[in-house]
């Protein structure tokens, strides 16, 4: 099978290159035939989240360019937790935990990757397989006996816990030995040759790729992309609210999922539309110039929006939260499926009522009050007397009367208060 020539070069455009073993052996080896290449993932919570996307996306470009990925949960690994960019030590994780938190990773990895089709399809591995029956006794003579304490605390990561207040446990300083571990039988058992991963990962890497050549005398190689940072230095995993930006629609709907991207500054467009999309890098450069000529439409965030969201959730989530955001931000609301009134009703205060309610003349008032967008008679007449209340887009006033005729796929009514506050009414038949 072919590989593309062009992988590391385009890397290296998009600014995903910080660190790797040797760059020209790297590329000889790229160029030789397809290379099996792992990222690996701690289940240390119920969801992969935004810090996790480079890791996915990379081992993707990898799939797309001829390569075989593999994607690896850390089942074992995950139990002590890595201390890498941590200033403390996190809570260790009990077996259900752990079992709990790897069924929702998983069908994420497999939006990602192709599992099934091709001559390069990606294998999801677990290193709980052949870590749970490792005695500590061949641990010791078959890892530690190849690593000194000297290589271990030079270590970034080591290094700055040791530092601290808190210092560092036994149980976390040997976490680089089991991912060393971990490299060492991947190139034994799947012939993997390369390891990727965030930039503070490298410590760990480079110590696989000794343990390797120390062990076999083979070469095997790393390479790590810079961590995904906002502006004031801190991870980017979290929106300007403070919500965790996952990558499960359970745990973040597709529509927050857009909105979050929806956001970001206009001097981070550049950076994440390389990073984050599939884009080629002369089409980000176009986007990128249009969106300077008029930043108040927000064309580059809403392209960013948008083929995120088809990424991690699929093109019709992606259009749904699309046309929710543009729904509530005064967007043509009858021009909205049915897929989207839903996804509304999961973003916006959202009341069901019995149908039967359709029957009842001068039902607005009654309705305003039920779903709380009034809280009484009175003040929903004098926001229908000041214009302050539209029906499907359309301002109201007092003696308007909600219709079958008036529902959006026999089902939806939206309602806006005032200019920010957006309301949906489901009516439904009755028991």
């Amino acid at each position: 099978m072919s590989t593309d020539p062009k992988l590391l070069d385009d890397l290296t455009a998009r600014g995903l290159i910080q660190d790797t073993t040797d760059r020209q052996a790297l590329a000889d080896r790229l160029a030789e035939g397809p290379v099996t290449v792992y990222y690996g993932v701690d289940p240390t919570a119920p969801s992969l989240h935004v810090g996790n996307l480079i890791g996915l996306l990379t081992l993707r470009r990898f799939q797309q360019a001829g390569h075989r990925p593999v994607p690896l949960a850390g089942g074992a690994t995950g139990m002590i937790g890595d201390p890498s960019g941590k200033s403390s030590e996190r809570n260790l994780l009990g077996d259900d935990d752990l079992q709990a938190n790897l069924a929702g990773i998983v069908p994420v990895l497999r939006q990602f990757l192709d599992f099934d089709e091709g001559e390069n399809p990606a294998k999801l591995l677990d290193n709980r397989a052949w870590t749970v029956s490792l005695s500590i006794l061949d641990f010791l003579r078959d890892v530690g006996k190849h690593v000194t304490i000297n290589q271990m605390v030079a270590k970034e990561s080591v290094k700055n816990r040791m530092a601290g207040d808190d210092g560092i446990s036994f149980t976390e300083f040997s976490y680089m030995l089991l991912q060393a571990h971990d490299f060492l039988w991947l190139f034994e058992h799947e012939r993997c040759e390369m390891q990727i991963g965030g930039s503070d990962q490298w410590g760990n890497i480079s110590l696989g790729v000794d343990l390797i050549r120390r062990r076999t005398g083979a070469k095997a190689h790393g390479l790590t992309w810079p961590l995904l940072l906002q502006k004031d230095g801190s991870k980017y995993g979290k929106t300007a609210g403070g919500e965790t930006i996952w990558l499960d629609a359970e745990l973040m709907s597709p529509y927050r999922f857009y909105q979050a991207w929806i956001q970001v500054e206009d001097d981070e467009l550049r950076k994440l539309l390389l990073w984050l999309t599939f884009l080629s890098t002369a089409e980000i450069d176009e986007l990128v110039a249009s969106h300077a000529e008029a930043p108040h439409r927000r064309v580059g965030q809403r392209r960013l929006a948008s083929e995120l969201t088809e990424l991690v959730h699929g093109a019709d989530a992606a259009a749904a939260a699309a046309d929710a955001s543009a729904a509530i931000f005064g967007g043509p609301v009858a021009q909205l499926d049915t897929m989207t009134f839903e996804m509304l009703a999961d973003e916006v205060p959202t009341t069901r009522f019995d149908r039967s309610r359709l029957d009842d003349p001068d039902n607005l008032v009654s309705l305003l009050v039920d779903a709380s967008i009034a809280s009484s008679r009175s003040e929903a007449g004098r926001l229908l007397g000041q214009n302050g209340i539209a029906v499907n887009d359309v301002k109201v006033d007092l003696g308007v009367t909600i219709e079958r005729s008036s529902l959006y796929h026999d089902r939806f009514c939206l309602v806006r208060k005032g200019k920010k506050s957006v309301f949906l009414l489901e009516f439904v038949d009755g028991d």
